[in-house]
């Protein structure tokens, strides 16, 4: 009797026990990451967690709250928990069947810190089953962080130049109006006794004098006739008026021995010239006048329909028509300015005598860095309000690497013009380097036109995560950033050819240079690279020793 009991006990016993066990600890082989190794993207550690629960493993009636932990040394950052619950649990989140287990997925993601270099991804779980909570083990399930995207390339970016709008040659222009009454073509004394035409034939003599600074190329005669009288009398009077006024311009230029060309012709009817001045004036009708222009082209069809406008004839009679009847003298010539070496002759001599756009073309005619620092210095001593020389004070601070110098000038040429672009993009520029993404965006919405816009654009995509965008802004550029956004978008080739052609490679062009290598499983460039970045950088050299992009190459980056 007692034999055949025993049986059925045990089997009792052990479902007992088997329902009122703890949940055991979790293999990692019930989970996958995407990535496989953790990287940074945007600032940010985002990762996609697919796990399982094995069949006979959670407890109808369990809550499991699993979450997500970066851990490194002396820190760790806690993603957003998800809870289970089993088959006799009441409740809102994902059942998983006690028989079958069940598989879930999970999304996390970490604001990116430096230390996270050298960290490691667990999960924690917590379970609850009726008034009792216990935890298992944590289980590690990926390595992190590949940081490639937060390499301060940045550092070495472009920053805008404010340019100067120097031209050597400026074309400029003397005019003197010759007027004629009404159906005559003959030069009255009093017209040419004007102040106008005194003033046309002082210019002409100042620049024919003065071939240093002047070169008078012609002058132009164009006569006119009003459009009232018919197209056959206009054609006549206007031709006459062009004869009289050529004959006149040129025995004043024999007499003042000026040799030019001089260029004529008429204009039977001005109709351009009547339009301009009825746009212009505050006479009544105009909108109907200007209408019967633009509805009729016939020259006759015109005066005969703005004839019929009684109401404002007389006016136009008074008022626009007798400014028409005339003779334009246009001299052409141009202003000379000083050459290059006269410019910098003036600046080591006395550089009060140069305008500001000579003083920042002065910039541009040397290499030598100190000398430019000192132009752009003189300049916002000559000329305080000038944002452009402060701008490029700052460009030569950034380039030079002293970050804050740079913003000093950057933020003193905003103060005397905030809307530049060149202004904004560097200020942008500035931001990046300190993190600020949200303010450096701000700023770069206003870089439109700015020389090196386009290569801040890129650097700030970057930031965002946005890497495609990030080549296209960059385009031929060939900077630091330029190249670690073709490798974040994975184009290795042209991140290798980027890189091979930046102009003055530095400690991170190398390290871009080895990260090319080991993406594509180079171990001599690896290699080599790294080597450079030893010579140049040490600190970066071994920060290439907790770098996971290494991590198969530990014996190349020694």
């Amino acid at each position: 009797m007692i034999k055949k009991l025993y049986l059925p006990l045990v089997a009792l016993l052990v479902i007992a026990l088997s329902s009122c066990g703890k949940m055991g600890e979790l293999s990692s082989d019930y989970f996958t990451t995407n990535p496989e190794v953790l990287e940074a993207v945007g600032g940010k550690v985002p990762v996609t967690i697919t796990g399982k629960f094995p069949e006979k493993y959670f407890k109808k009636n369990a809550t499991v709250e699993v979450t997500p932990v970066l851990r490194w040394d002396g820190g760790e950052a806690k993603g957003q928990p998800a809870s289970f619950q089993g088959e006799k649990v009441q409740g809102n989140d994902q059942t998983i069947s006690y028989k079958m287990g069940g598989t879930y997925t999970m999304k996390a993601s970490f604001d990116y810190v430096p230390e996270m270099a050298k960290s490691e991804l667990y999960l924690d779980f917590k379970i609850k089953r009726g008034s009792k909570e216990y935890t298992i083990p944590s289980v590690k399930i990926a390595d992190g962080v590949i940081a490639t995207s937060e390499l301060p390339t940045v550092n070495s970016a472009n920053a805008a130049l404010a340019p100067d709008a120097f031209q050597r040659i400026i074309k400029q222009a003397q005019e003197a109006q010759i007027m004629f009454l009404i159906q005559q073509a003959n030069l009255r004394a009093s017209e040419l006794k004007s102040e106008g035409l005194k003033d046309f034939h002082k210019k002409v003599a100042e620049v024919n004098g003065d071939t240093k600074n002047f070169k008078l190329n012609n002058i132009e005669v164009s006569a006119y006739a009003s459009p009232d009288g018919g197209v056959k009398l206009n054609t006549g009077l206007a031709e006459q008026r062009q004869n009289n006024t050529e004959k006149y311009l040129n025995k004043e230029l024999k007499k003042g021995k000026i040799d030019t060309e001089v260029d004529t012709k008429y204009t039977a009817q001005d109709w351009e010239g009547f339009q301009s001045l009825v746009s212009k004036s505050n006479i009544q009708d105009k909108d109907l006048i200007l209408r019967v222009l633009s509805m009729y082209s016939d020259p006759e069809q015109r005066e005969t329909e703005i004839k019929n406008i009684s109401s404002v004839y007389k006016t136009l009679a008074d008022e626009i028509l007798p400014q028409l009847r005339r003779a334009r003298l246009t001299a052409n010539y141009d202003i000379i300015g000083r050459s290059d070496e006269e410019i910098n002759e003036a600046f080591n001599t006395d550089a009060k005598v140069l305008s500001v756009e000579e003083l920042l073309y002065a910039a541009t005619l040397t290499n030598d860095k100190a000398r430019q620092q000192a132009i752009y210095k003189k300049t916002t001593e000559l000329f305080p309000n000038d944002f452009r020389a402060y701008n490029n004070l700052g460009m030569l601070a950034y380039a030079a690497g002293d970050k804050a110098a740079a913003e000093n000038y950057f933020k003193q040429a905003a103060a005397k013009s905030a809307n530049a672009p060149e202004v904004n993009t560097n200020l942008g520029l500035i931001e990046l380097v300190k993190g600020n993404v949200a303010n450096a965006e701000t700023y770069l919405s206003k870089s439109t036109g700015a020389n090196t816009a386009n290569e801040a654009l890129g650097n700030l995509y970057i930031k965002q995560g946005q890497y495609d965008r990030a080549v296209n802004a960059f385009a031929d550029t060939k900077t630091n950033s330029a190249a670690l956004a073709q490798i974040l978008a994975k184009d290795y080739n042209k991140a290798k050819n980027t890189l091979a052609a930046v102009p003055t490679p530095d400690a991170y062009t190398d390290y871009l240079m080895a990260i090319v290598g080991a993406r594509t499983n180079n171990a001599d460039l690896v290699k080599s690279s790294m080597s450079k970045v030893a010579q140049k950088d040490a600190a970066l050299a071994a920060h290439a020793q907790v770098d996971r992009e290494f991590a198969k190459y530990a014996n190349e980056i020694k």
